[in-house]
């Protein structure tokens, strides 16, 4: 199935999402300190047959991780009062063959990166709606990771790619724009007209650049970009 989030498409393919199920569901923990939304949360989760919400904690504690044996976690961290290196590596000490899923109020490129830094394979604005947020979290459930699109491409808009800097994955210098526009949010057609090219060429770099990354998604690409410290 093709999946929208706020202008970048990703494919999560069943068979993916099938090898991090069991019981024939993806089973989630929730760590949120506010009772009524960590049961928001519950319920749409509670919505969709192939989430089981297998635990509820107000904070990360590596004893209950550990028992639940989630795939993945969502984490609230608005709420959390220790730093974000601490919280999420409770996360991952707990649950150390889980996907980790943060949510923040927070339109912050720095948070975001502080977040992927330490362990985190998704990072959800929570102005998403409930329907994105069960696509966002098949994405990570399936492999890949998710950030929303305005937080990536605001990072990429403050950062030049630097012609000097050793490029270790041998993107072109026209690759480079595209994969500045891809994080930006922009679709085949809106690149295309913005760098003059046909949207063919356009597809073909995009092509070219997965390849590269070896990568599916085009949020996944935002992502490994920051993270490979290219920008």
């Amino acid at each position: 199935m093709a999946a929208r989030f706020d202008g970048l498409s990703t494919y999560v393919a069943p068979e993916i999402v099938e090898r991090h199920m069991r019981d024939g569901q993806l089973r989630v923990v929730i760590i949120e300190s506010q009772v009524l939304f960590a049961k928001a949360l519950a319920g749409i989760f509670a919505e969709d047959a192939e989430f089981t919400v297998v635990s509820d904690l107000r904070a990360p504690d590596e004893a209950g991780l550990s028992a639940a044996k989630p795939h993945v976690v969502v984490i609230d961290l608005d709420g959390q009062p220790t730093d974000v290196a601490a919280t999420l590596g409770a996360c991952v000490t707990g649950a150390p063959d889980a996907r980790i899923c943060v949510l923040s109020m927070h339109l912050s490129s720095e948070m975001m990166q502080r977040c992927l830094n330490n362990g985190a394979e998704a990072y959800i604005v929570k102005d998403i709606s409930p329907g994105e947020l069960l696509r966002a979290i098949k994405t990570v459930a399936g492999g890949q990771s998710y950030v929303d699109p305005r937080v990536a491409g605001g990072l990429l808009r403050r950062r030049s790619l630097n012609a000097g800097k050793p490029d270790i994955m041998e993107l072109s210098a026209r690759e480079a724009e595209v994969l500045k526009l891809i994080a930006e949010g922009l679709a085949n057609k809106q690149i295309s007209a913005r760098l003059h090219l046909s949207e063919k060429t356009v597809k073909n770099h995009v092509s070219r650049i997965f390849s590269k990354l070896n990568i599916s998604a085009r949020t996944q690409a935002a992502v490994h970009a920051i993270r490979a410290g290219i920008v």
